[in-house]
């Protein structure tokens, strides 16, 4: 591929299509802490873009060097992805079930569950090495910095969107953010496998 606006476009086309899971969550965790300040919004959607960027890069590290031990390791991504995206799900609703009776302010949400979410949001986008295999390292690097600043566009709507509706549904909103994560673990799960 040479550098030219379809290659801008594909990479941010791209970018799109792998920030949903990760708008998704943004959105989720946006219902589950409706006060989060400007300073924390960027930081979780600057985690999100870091992953999205960093995992098309190794797989396309893994492309041009160890792609036959990754063809193995592909099928174990919807997997992860529904592991770690029940737990912090299911967490989210256990402590939203076990603190119902009380009406103080929802938890913050911690760096370790960005980070597990970050990867989760993420994983899927190891592939994207394979298709974007062709490209020399330096476009390689390029189109993973496009898919970093869509990803944080659009996070960071998500968190704006979910704050909105978190501070109006406070009372709900951990229960909901719980079940989006819980459902895009499976969706995940379910298109990777089937």
């Amino acid at each position: 591929m040479e550098w030219s606006l379809l290659f801008f476009l594909n990479s941010a086309l791209l970018g799109v299509g792998l920030a949903m899971d990760a708008f998704s969550v943004s959105l989720a965790n946006g219902l589950h802490e409706p006060h989060m300040g400007k300073r924390k919004m960027c930081g979780i959607a600057g985690i999100f873009a870091i992953f999205q960027a960093i995992m098309p890069m190794i797989g396309w590290v893994c492309v041009h060097t160890i792609m036959q031990y990754f063809k193995t390791f592909e099928k174990f991504i919807p997997w992860i992805a529904l592991i770690l995206l029940l737990y912090i799900g299911g967490s989210m609703l256990f402590e939203a079930i076990r603190n119902k009776e009380e009406e103080a302010e929802s938890p913050q949400i911690g760096m370790t569950a960005l980070l597990i979410q970050g990867v989760a949001t993420s994983i899927d986008a190891l592939s994207v090495g394979f298709t974007i295999a062709e490209y020399a390292l330096f476009m390689a690097f390029v189109c993973a910095m496009i898919i970093a600043v869509v990803t944080f566009v659009i996070c960071m709507t998500g968190l704006i969107i979910g704050k909105q509706f978190g501070t109006k549904f406070a009372g709900k909103a951990t229960i909901l953010g719980g079940v989006i994560l819980i459902t895009i673990g499976i969706e995940i799960f379910v298109t990777g496998v089937f």
